[in-house]
């Protein structure tokens, strides 16, 4: 489990410099098995982890080691709910998190308006506010899954899974690019949609990308 915890911690790293954690904010876990699941700790600030911090917990939800995350039920509905997942990230990030307190009438990110959220994720849904730590943070997301591999929580964060790490952090990554051209497109006077043909081609395309974003 040392290299996955070695990965948690230096994706926890990216996020952090990218703003995207801010002090004890978020949670990373892996699927090392069926049945076990490492996860970032509870309560420590996850730009300066270390490897040896991370827990460790079963699928229905027994604690094997250390302090996890006080958001695991998150986690754990994904891997129940997404036999493909391996990886789950939830960060904060702040123009993704900015669009569901401005535009709480959205259900999702505007994809319509850019092409690059459609050929790389399909959509990327808003759902709906639970609050943090509690069953209702799974729950909340099993309408979504596994057809969405990116998600904005309303008013709380994000949370992206892949079938490796990497695929996780490029979901987050993708998440707030996209949120933050589409806010900056609004600054300048507003938002356009892509001709509905366009849409629709573009939508064809990702059917055949394949489900992984990307």
């Amino acid at each position: 489990m040392t290299n996955h915890s070695e990965q948690i911690v230096e994706m926890a790293r990216r996020l952090h410099g990218r703003n995207m954690l801010a002090a004890a904010d978020g949670n990373i876990s892996y699927r090392v098995s069926d049945n076990e699941i490492l996860i970032t700790p509870s309560g420590i600030a996850k730009g300066f982890m270390k490897p040896q911090e991370m827990a460790v917990i079963t699928l229905d939800n027994k604690v094997l080691s250390g302090s996890p995350s006080g958001e695991r039920l998150m986690h754990l509905e994904i891997y129940k709910n997404c036999p493909q997942a391996k990886a789950v990230i939830h960060a904060h990030p702040p123009t993704a998190i900015a669009w569901t307190i401005a535009r709480p009438d959205l259900k999702e990110l505007p994809c319509e308006s850019l092409s690059e959220v459609i050929l790389a994720t399909g959509r990327i849904p808003f759902v709906p506010y639970a609050r943090p730590g509690t069953l209702e943070m799974g729950t909340h997301l099993k309408a979504f899954l596994p057809t969405h591999r990116a998600m904005i929580l309303s008013r709380h964060g994000a949370v992206a899974w892949g079938e490796d790490l990497d695929e996780a952090y490029r979901g987050m990554e993708r998440i707030e690019h996209s949120a933050l051209i589409l806010a900056k497109a609004v600054q300048l006077g507003g938002l356009t949609s892509l001709p509905a043909e366009e849409v629709q081609a573009l939508r064809e395309m990702r059917k055949n990308l394949g489900e992984r974003l990307l």
